[in-house]
């Protein structure tokens, strides 16, 4: 749930989790709640590639590897710092030959030179669009990435609406703390990228409103 863009933002996101990448997977799990959703339905097919644009920890893409071990994983951040966790993280894990980081803008990296691969049988982004300044044009990126059979998954904060005014209040103060900023227009701008893209749209809003949960793919 890192990616931000610019060398400025690169080096603000470094020195931010200098010492809170070191906690950040325990003190997220109880408010990250969509992640598991978006693994569980990610199903790649034998020696499926799958990239994860903003991986932070690889939290995500360690648990994608023991879900599907067939499949080729691939982790893109921003943040060096979070990416010394991740690879931490990979290896402590014995995963070092199964998922491949790199450091990377998520609005703009070219795949082919920082991964290797210039498409991905699936793409996922999750928690990562409420931090980019410019998530419009990593949404936009990350659908240009989809190989033939390809998939989009995205995760993230929803409206909360119908959840208490309070809790969502309280919810996004608590948020806006560690720079994060729920989309209100997210559905209508997958659902413009998709059409750009000649891609099919599922959106859900989950647990109230507290999670929204997009699919874009190829009918």
């Amino acid at each position: 749930m890192t990616t931000i863009h610019s060398l400025s933002d690169e080096m603000r996101m470094d020195r931010h989790y200098r010492w809170q990448r070191y906690i950040y997977d325990s003190t997220r799990t109880h408010y990250l709640i969509g992640r598991r959703h978006l693994i569980r339905n990610l199903a790649p097919v034998r020696d499926a590639s799958v990239l994860e644009i903003g991986c932070g920890t690889a939290w995500n893409l360690v648990r994608a590897a023991r879900r599907y071990p067939e499949a080729r994983l691939f982790g893109v951040d921003v943040s060096n710092a979070m990416l010394a966790t991740a690879r931490s993280s990979v290896a402590r894990q014995g995963l070092a030959n199964r998922i491949r980081l790199a450091q990377g803008d998520a609005t703009s990296f070219d795949a082919s030179r920082t991964v290797g691969l210039s498409t991905f049988d699936r793409v996922f982004i999750s928690y990562a669009l409420s931090m980019i300044p410019g998530w419009e044009r990593a949404l936009e990126h990350a659908a240009s990435l989809l190989g033939p059979k390809g998939e989009l998954h995205i995760v993230d904060f929803g409206q909360c609406e119908r959840l208490p005014a309070a809790f969502k209040r309280a919810l996004y103060a608590f948020l806006a703390h560690y720079t994060v900023k729920p989309r209100a227009d997210l559905e209508a701008k997958v659902r413009e990228t998709a059409a750009r893209h000649g891609l099919q749209v599922r959106f859900e809003r989950l647990h109230r409103g507290y999670t929204d949960y997009a699919v874009l793919f190829r009918a």
